[in-house]
Order: C-alpha cells, then sequence, then structure tokens
C-alpha cells in the first residue's frame, strides 16, 4: 500500500516542472509490452535497449545474465536504469515463468522465414519480446518456449540486425500500434502512484534523513 501522505510529503521537495515532467511521461508508460534480454555479450547492446525501452515508454525490462553476469553499462543507458524497471534473471526459464505468471505471450524476435513480419504483427493481450545474443541470438529453451515469432523485414545483404537497432525499431512499431488501439496498455492508478513514489525519492538528495524526518513529525 501506497504511503499517499508520505508521496505528497516528498513531491513538496521537487520543483512543479518536474512533478508534471513525471505525470506526463507516467500517463504514456505501458505495461502491456515488455522486453527481455538474454545472455548479451556487449554491455552497450543491453543499455542501450534499456534506453529504447524508457523512450518508447515501456516500464519494465528483464535481463537474463545465465553466462555473461551483469553487462548494463549505466553511462551508456544514460540514467535510463532510473525510469525503467529491470529485473535479473539467471536462468531463461525463470524469465519466461514469471512473465508468464504475470499473463504475458512470450514472443522471440529472429530473423527466419517463419516467423510473422512486424507490419503484420497484431498485438491481442500482454506481450514479453525477447532479444538474444548478437551472435547466437536466442537460446533454444526460449524458441522452444515462445508462444510467436517476430521478424523485421530485410531486403538487403545482411541477415541480422545489431539487438539494440531491432529493439528500437520493434519497439517504436508496437507501441504505436498499441497507443492506436483500445487494449488497456496504460498504466493502473497503483502502478501510478508506485512510480511517482519511486522517481520522487530518485531525486531528492538525503532522501533517507528526508524520509526520516517525516517519520518522527508523523
Amino acid at each position: 500500500m501506497i504511503d499517499l501522505d508520505l508521496l505528497s510529503y516528498l513531491e513538496t521537495y521537487i520543483t512543479p516542472e518536474r512533478l508534471q515532467r513525471f505525470n506526463d511521461v507516467l500517463s504514456e508508460r505501458t505495461n502491456y509490452i515488455t522486453v527481455a534480454i538474454e545472455d548479451v555479450f556487449q554491455m552497450h547492446n543491453a543499455s542501450a535497449v534499456i534506453r529504447s525501452c524508457d523512450v518508447f515508454g515501456i516500464q519494465k525490462a528483464h535481463i537474463i545474465e545465465d553466462r555473461f553476469g551483469q553487462r548494463l553499462d549505466k553511462n551508456i543507458a544514460m540514467g535510463a536504469q532510473k525510469w525503467v524497471d529491470i529485473e535479473r534473471y539467471t536462468t531463461a526459464k525463470s524469465c519466461i515463468h514469471k512473465l508468464r505468471k504475470d499473463g504475458y505471450k512470450i514472443v522471440a524476435t529472429i530473423p527466419n522465414n517463419d516467423a510473422t513480419l512486424l507490419e503484420d504483427f497484431k498485438l491481442e493481450s500482454k506481450v514479453a519480446l525477447f532479444f538474444g545474443t548478437e551472435k547466437e541470438g536466442l537460446s533454444p529453451e526460449v524458441l522452444e518456449q515462445a508462444d510467436s515469432y517476430l521478424k523485421i523485414p530485410m531486403w538487403g545483404f545482411s541477415e541480422s540486425l545489431n539487438i539494440s537497432v531491432s529493439a528500437a525499431i520493434i519497439l517504436y512499431n508496437l507501441t504505436l500500434q498499441l497507443k492506436n488501439s483500445t487494449l488497456p496498455w496504460h498504466l493502473s492508478e497503483r502502478e501510478i502512484r508506485e512510480k511517482r513514489l519511486d522517481w520522487t525519492k530518485k531525486s531528492i538528495k538525503s532522501i533517507d534523513k528526508i524520509i526520516e524526518r517525516y517519520r518522527i513529525e508523523n
């Protein structure tokens, strides 16, 4: 349960302009689409995907770090990790299990002839978009567990795109489709309040001391 009194108290420490910015961004945020990144070796690629999530209004990203450990470079993400919720997993299995439990269909992005073209892909339910390693792509486990497959049409000699480029193209197209639909893609009021509190805390220096003072006074 969100402490609304605490939220109101902390919001007095930020400018009205910043508070309005939070509200404007949150009005365009969604959990209807989420992203999962599996074993990306180049840390700048994982970070760039997180930045794309922020740019296109994706509130949550999932990072599977089975083989290469933590690969998120905060310098490349340029602060986006402050605004995007990141959940980490050590196996693809645990990630898929969590996403299915939360009602997501698993969508594997692959340059495969049997995959659905991006322009033909229709959003009908919550989807988790899986992106794989630079050279090997997604693991056999993800491919076997996927509910559907998605690809970007290509007409050149190259058969694949950099993961960060692929993510940006797909997220742009699907979030545009989502916003033009009647699907219930907005964050709930509870989710919005949670993010307002989270972002406000991240925007205030000496936040622990300020909260401690609030607890004493109340």
